[in-house]
Protein backbone atom coordinates (compact mmCIF):
# COMPACT_ATOMS: atom_id res chain seq x y z
CA UNK A 1 0.00 0.00 0.00
CA UNK A 2 1.61 3.37 -0.98
CA UNK A 3 1.68 6.03 1.03
CA UNK A 4 0.36 9.61 0.79
CA UNK A 5 1.81 12.24 -1.30
CA UNK A 6 1.93 14.61 1.37
CA UNK A 7 4.78 13.02 3.33
CA UNK A 8 7.71 14.88 4.46
CA UNK A 9 11.00 13.92 2.20
CA UNK A 10 14.49 14.08 3.60
CA UNK A 11 15.77 17.45 3.49
CA UNK A 12 17.05 17.77 -0.01
CA UNK A 13 21.20 17.74 0.20
CA UNK A 14 21.10 16.64 3.84
CA UNK A 15 23.45 13.47 4.37
CA UNK A 16 21.25 10.67 4.50
CA UNK A 17 21.72 8.78 8.12
CA UNK A 18 23.42 4.97 8.24
CA UNK A 19 20.87 2.19 8.36
CA UNK A 20 21.72 1.83 12.52
CA UNK A 21 20.69 5.72 12.76
CA UNK A 22 17.45 5.24 10.88
CA UNK A 23 16.33 2.61 12.67
CA UNK A 24 17.67 4.25 15.76
CA UNK A 25 15.39 6.85 15.05
CA UNK A 26 12.78 4.82 13.90
CA UNK A 27 11.99 3.14 17.32
CA UNK A 28 12.25 6.42 19.07
CA UNK A 29 14.44 5.81 22.02
CA UNK A 30 12.77 8.95 24.18
CA UNK A 31 9.56 6.69 24.41
CA UNK A 32 11.10 3.81 25.62
CA UNK A 33 11.48 5.29 29.46
CA UNK A 34 7.57 4.33 29.64
CA UNK A 35 8.18 1.14 29.39
CA UNK A 36 10.78 0.54 32.60
CA UNK A 37 8.82 2.52 35.33
CA UNK A 38 5.77 -0.40 35.48
CA UNK A 39 7.67 -2.94 35.75
CA UNK A 40 9.56 -0.98 38.40
CA UNK A 41 6.91 0.11 40.21
CA UNK A 42 5.92 -4.02 40.03
CA UNK A 43 8.50 -5.45 41.26
CA UNK A 44 8.32 -2.95 44.06
CA UNK A 45 4.47 -3.79 44.92
CA UNK A 46 5.41 -7.18 45.05
CA UNK A 47 8.47 -7.18 47.28
CA UNK A 48 5.65 -4.64 48.93
CA UNK A 49 3.23 -7.80 49.76
CA UNK A 50 5.94 -10.54 51.27
CA UNK A 51 7.47 -11.24 47.52
CA UNK A 52 11.06 -12.37 47.45
CA UNK A 53 12.88 -11.04 44.13
CA UNK A 54 13.08 -12.45 40.74
CA UNK A 55 15.41 -11.27 39.06
CA UNK A 56 14.50 -13.62 35.72
CA UNK A 57 10.84 -12.50 35.20
CA UNK A 58 11.97 -9.13 36.03
CA UNK A 59 14.48 -9.12 33.13
CA UNK A 60 11.69 -10.67 30.97
CA UNK A 61 8.84 -8.55 32.10
CA UNK A 62 11.32 -5.46 31.08
CA UNK A 63 12.29 -6.84 27.93
CA UNK A 64 8.84 -7.34 26.56
CA UNK A 65 7.79 -4.30 27.44
CA UNK A 66 10.47 -2.72 25.79
CA UNK A 67 9.96 -5.01 22.77
CA UNK A 68 6.49 -3.79 22.56
CA UNK A 69 6.89 -0.27 22.70
CA UNK A 70 9.56 -0.78 20.34
CA UNK A 71 6.69 -2.59 17.92
CA UNK A 72 3.86 -0.12 18.59
CA UNK A 73 6.50 3.11 17.57
CA UNK A 74 7.23 1.27 14.23
CA UNK A 75 3.87 0.09 14.07
CA UNK A 76 2.45 3.81 14.66
CA UNK A 77 5.09 5.27 11.96
CA UNK A 78 3.98 3.27 9.02
CA UNK A 79 0.49 3.35 9.69
CA UNK A 80 0.34 7.43 10.18
CA UNK A 81 2.26 7.31 7.22
CA UNK A 82 -0.24 5.32 5.07
CA UNK A 83 -3.25 7.30 6.51
CA UNK A 84 -1.76 11.02 5.85
CA UNK A 85 -0.93 11.80 9.65
CA UNK A 86 2.62 12.55 8.69
CA UNK A 87 2.19 15.85 6.48
CA UNK A 88 4.74 18.31 5.67
CA UNK A 89 3.47 20.39 8.29
CA UNK A 90 4.01 17.75 11.22
CA UNK A 91 5.86 19.14 14.35
CA UNK A 92 6.80 16.44 15.78
CA UNK A 93 10.03 14.26 15.92
CA UNK A 94 10.96 12.85 12.09
CA UNK A 95 8.85 9.88 11.24
CA UNK A 96 11.02 7.90 8.59
CA UNK A 97 8.37 6.28 6.51
CA UNK A 98 7.52 10.02 6.10
CA UNK A 99 10.95 11.36 5.56
CA UNK A 100 11.55 8.31 2.77
CA UNK A 101 14.14 6.41 5.24
CA UNK A 102 12.72 3.16 5.29
CA UNK A 103 10.10 1.41 3.53
CA UNK A 104 6.86 0.07 4.31
CA UNK A 105 7.94 -3.54 3.73
CA UNK A 106 11.13 -2.73 5.93
CA UNK A 107 8.95 -1.14 8.32
CA UNK A 108 6.45 -4.12 8.52
CA UNK A 109 9.78 -6.34 8.46
CA UNK A 110 11.28 -5.17 11.76
CA UNK A 111 7.73 -4.99 13.27
CA UNK A 112 7.43 -8.99 12.66
CA UNK A 113 11.14 -9.23 13.78
CA UNK A 114 10.54 -7.80 17.42
CA UNK A 115 6.80 -9.10 18.15
CA UNK A 116 8.21 -12.65 17.77
CA UNK A 117 11.12 -11.81 19.94
CA UNK A 118 8.67 -10.56 22.41
CA UNK A 119 6.56 -13.68 21.53
CA UNK A 120 10.10 -15.75 22.99
CA UNK A 121 10.55 -14.36 25.66
CA UNK A 122 6.82 -13.83 26.71
CA UNK A 123 6.62 -17.99 26.81
CA UNK A 124 9.19 -17.86 29.47
CA UNK A 125 6.74 -16.07 31.43
CA UNK A 126 4.05 -18.41 30.61
CA UNK A 127 6.13 -21.09 31.84
CA UNK A 128 6.29 -19.09 34.95
CA UNK A 129 3.09 -17.40 35.59
CA UNK A 130 0.79 -20.13 33.74
CA UNK A 131 -1.62 -20.04 30.39
CA UNK A 132 -3.40 -16.97 31.28
CA UNK A 133 -0.33 -15.22 30.33
CA UNK A 134 -0.83 -16.07 26.58
CA UNK A 135 -4.46 -14.00 26.42
CA UNK A 136 -2.87 -11.36 28.56
CA UNK A 137 0.69 -11.66 25.61
CA UNK A 138 -2.10 -11.45 22.42
CA UNK A 139 -4.13 -9.38 23.78
CA UNK A 140 -1.14 -6.45 24.14
CA UNK A 141 0.22 -7.47 20.65
CA UNK A 142 -3.09 -6.76 19.13
CA UNK A 143 -3.53 -3.44 21.20
CA UNK A 144 -0.44 -2.68 19.86
CA UNK A 145 -0.82 -3.04 16.36
CA UNK A 146 -4.51 -1.99 16.60
CA UNK A 147 -3.76 1.58 18.17
CA UNK A 148 -2.70 3.54 14.17
CA UNK A 149 -3.32 0.66 12.26
CA UNK A 150 -6.03 -2.29 10.81
CA UNK A 151 -9.41 -2.06 9.97
CA UNK A 152 -10.73 0.33 13.14
CA UNK A 153 -7.59 2.05 14.73
CA UNK A 154 -9.12 3.35 17.79
CA UNK A 155 -6.33 5.56 18.05
CA UNK A 156 -7.98 7.65 15.59
CA UNK A 157 -10.93 7.48 17.72
CA UNK A 158 -10.06 8.77 20.98
CA UNK A 159 -9.10 5.44 23.02
CA UNK A 160 -5.57 6.43 22.90
CA UNK A 161 -5.75 7.22 26.52
CA UNK A 162 -7.42 3.99 27.74
CA UNK A 163 -4.68 1.66 25.66
CA UNK A 164 -1.93 3.88 27.29
CA UNK A 165 -3.39 3.31 30.59
CA UNK A 166 -4.64 -0.32 30.68
CA UNK A 167 -1.61 -1.69 29.01
CA UNK A 168 1.45 0.43 30.53
CA UNK A 169 -0.36 0.76 33.94
CA UNK A 170 -2.79 -2.05 34.63
CA UNK A 171 -1.25 -4.66 32.47
CA UNK A 172 2.42 -4.25 33.52
CA UNK A 173 2.27 -3.31 36.87
CA UNK A 174 -0.18 -6.24 38.09
CA UNK A 175 1.10 -8.53 35.32
CA UNK A 176 4.67 -8.04 36.60
CA UNK A 177 3.74 -8.00 40.22
CA UNK A 178 1.95 -11.35 40.09
CA UNK A 179 5.11 -12.97 38.26
CA UNK A 180 7.31 -11.54 40.90
CA UNK A 181 4.69 -13.04 43.56
CA UNK A 182 2.59 -15.77 41.51
CA UNK A 183 -1.01 -14.08 43.25
CA UNK A 184 -2.68 -10.26 42.77
CA UNK A 185 -2.79 -8.16 45.43
CA UNK A 186 -5.55 -4.67 45.61
CA UNK A 187 -2.18 -3.18 46.37
CA UNK A 188 -0.51 -4.11 42.46
CA UNK A 189 -3.84 -2.31 41.46
CA UNK A 190 -3.52 0.78 43.39
CA UNK A 191 0.15 0.96 42.57
CA UNK A 192 -1.02 0.65 38.71
CA UNK A 193 -2.82 3.97 38.54
CA UNK A 194 0.06 6.51 39.46
CA UNK A 195 2.16 5.07 36.94
CA UNK A 196 -0.71 4.27 34.24
CA UNK A 197 -1.90 8.09 34.83
CA UNK A 198 1.97 9.50 34.04
CA UNK A 199 2.34 7.52 31.09
CA UNK A 200 -0.67 8.66 29.80
CA UNK A 201 0.13 12.45 30.17
CA UNK A 202 2.94 11.43 28.12
CA UNK A 203 -0.17 10.61 24.94
CA UNK A 204 -1.93 13.95 25.78
CA UNK A 205 0.92 15.63 25.40
CA UNK A 206 1.69 14.27 21.80
CA UNK A 207 -2.18 14.39 20.84
CA UNK A 208 -2.13 18.42 22.25
CA UNK A 209 0.98 19.31 19.53
CA UNK A 210 -0.80 17.09 16.97
CA UNK A 211 -4.08 18.95 16.88
CA UNK A 212 -4.15 20.76 13.66
CA UNK A 213 -2.18 18.21 11.85
CA UNK A 214 -4.90 15.28 13.26
CA UNK A 215 -7.86 17.51 12.50
CA UNK A 216 -6.65 17.27 8.65
CA UNK A 217 -6.15 13.79 8.95
CA UNK A 218 -8.98 12.99 10.34
CA UNK A 219 -7.30 11.38 13.65
CA UNK A 220 -10.23 12.32 16.12
CA UNK A 221 -8.53 12.11 19.51
CA UNK A 222 -10.08 13.08 22.90
CA UNK A 223 -7.65 16.73 21.95
CA UNK A 224 -9.06 16.87 18.44
CA UNK A 225 -12.77 16.44 19.54
CA UNK A 226 -12.76 18.14 23.21
CA UNK A 227 -10.31 21.19 22.24
CA UNK A 228 -6.61 22.34 23.55
CA UNK A 229 -8.40 23.57 27.26
CA UNK A 230 -9.76 19.74 27.68
CA UNK A 231 -6.29 18.26 26.49
CA UNK A 232 -4.32 20.95 29.20
CA UNK A 233 -6.84 19.76 31.87
CA UNK A 234 -6.58 16.24 31.29
CA UNK A 235 -2.89 16.27 31.33
CA UNK A 236 -2.94 17.97 34.80
CA UNK A 237 -5.68 16.04 36.01
CA UNK A 238 -3.85 13.02 35.07
CA UNK A 239 -0.12 14.20 36.69
CA UNK A 240 -2.73 15.02 39.99
CA UNK A 241 -3.42 10.94 39.74
CA UNK A 242 0.16 10.72 39.82
CA UNK A 243 0.38 12.55 43.19
CA UNK A 244 -2.10 11.64 45.05
CA UNK A 245 -2.07 7.98 44.72
CA UNK A 246 0.74 7.28 47.19
CA UNK A 247 -0.87 9.35 50.07
CA UNK A 248 -3.74 6.99 49.79
CA UNK A 249 -1.87 4.41 50.02
CA UNK A 250 -0.36 5.70 53.44
CA UNK A 251 -3.92 6.79 54.74
CA UNK A 252 -5.13 3.35 55.31
CA UNK A 253 -1.64 1.83 56.15
CA UNK A 254 -1.42 -0.14 52.56
CA UNK A 255 2.40 1.42 52.56
CA UNK A 256 4.17 3.22 54.76
CA UNK A 257 5.29 6.80 54.20
CA UNK A 258 8.29 6.14 52.28
CA UNK A 259 5.91 5.96 49.39
CA UNK A 260 5.79 9.61 49.38
CA UNK A 261 9.73 9.38 48.30
CA UNK A 262 7.77 9.44 44.75
CA UNK A 263 6.26 13.04 45.57
CA UNK A 264 10.10 13.96 45.17
CA UNK A 265 9.81 13.58 41.26
CA UNK A 266 7.26 16.26 40.72
CA UNK A 267 10.23 18.95 40.49
CA UNK A 268 10.64 17.76 37.36
CA UNK A 269 6.88 18.65 36.36
CA UNK A 270 7.50 22.06 36.92
CA UNK A 271 8.70 23.19 33.69
CA UNK A 272 6.39 20.93 31.50
CA UNK A 273 2.95 22.32 33.39
CA UNK A 274 4.12 25.94 33.07
CA UNK A 275 4.94 24.97 28.92
CA UNK A 276 1.62 23.13 28.44
CA UNK A 277 -0.42 25.52 30.36
CA UNK A 278 1.28 28.57 28.82
CA UNK A 279 0.36 27.54 25.24
CA UNK A 280 -1.63 29.76 23.11
CA UNK A 281 -2.94 30.16 19.48
CA UNK A 282 0.49 31.85 18.41
CA UNK A 283 2.63 29.36 20.33
CA UNK A 284 5.17 27.02 18.29
CA UNK A 285 3.32 23.72 18.65
CA UNK A 286 7.07 22.38 18.93
CA UNK A 287 7.77 24.09 22.30
CA UNK A 288 5.55 20.88 23.46
CA UNK A 289 8.26 18.34 22.24
CA UNK A 290 10.44 18.57 25.45
CA UNK A 291 7.65 18.25 27.30
CA UNK A 292 6.91 15.09 25.70
CA UNK A 293 10.52 14.31 27.14
CA UNK A 294 9.79 15.74 30.53
CA UNK A 295 7.15 13.73 30.76
CA UNK A 296 9.08 10.35 29.67
CA UNK A 297 11.69 11.58 32.31
CA UNK A 298 9.28 11.96 35.11
CA UNK A 299 7.19 8.78 34.67
CA UNK A 300 11.10 7.11 35.03
CA UNK A 301 12.04 8.78 38.29
CA UNK A 302 8.53 8.59 39.42
CA UNK A 303 8.60 4.64 38.79
CA UNK A 304 12.12 4.37 40.39
CA UNK A 305 10.97 6.56 43.46
CA UNK A 306 7.68 4.89 43.79
CA UNK A 307 9.22 1.49 43.92
CA UNK A 308 11.59 1.94 46.18
CA UNK A 309 9.07 3.62 48.42
CA UNK A 310 7.22 0.64 48.56
CA UNK A 311 9.74 -1.81 49.45
CA UNK A 312 11.19 0.47 52.56
CA UNK A 313 7.36 1.52 53.70
CA UNK A 314 6.04 -2.37 53.33
CA UNK A 315 3.16 -2.32 54.91
CA UNK A 316 1.35 -4.71 57.68
CA UNK A 317 0.45 -8.25 56.42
Amino acid sequence: MSGPAASTPAPAGAARPSVARTWWLAIRPPTLLAAVAPVLVGVGAAIASGAGLRADTAFACLAVALLLQIAANLANDVSDFRRGADPVERTGPLRVAAAGLLTERQLETGIAVVIGLAGVVGMYLVFVGGPVLIAVGLAAIVATLAYTGGPWPYGYRGLGELFVFTFFGLVAVVGTAYLQALRVEPLYWLAAIPVGSIITAILVVNNLRDIPTDRVAGKRTLAVTFGEGFAKGEYLALLAVGALIPVVLVVPSMAGPAVLLAELAFVLAIDPVRRVTSLGPTTDRRSLNPVLKATARLSLVYGVLFAIGLVLGRGPG
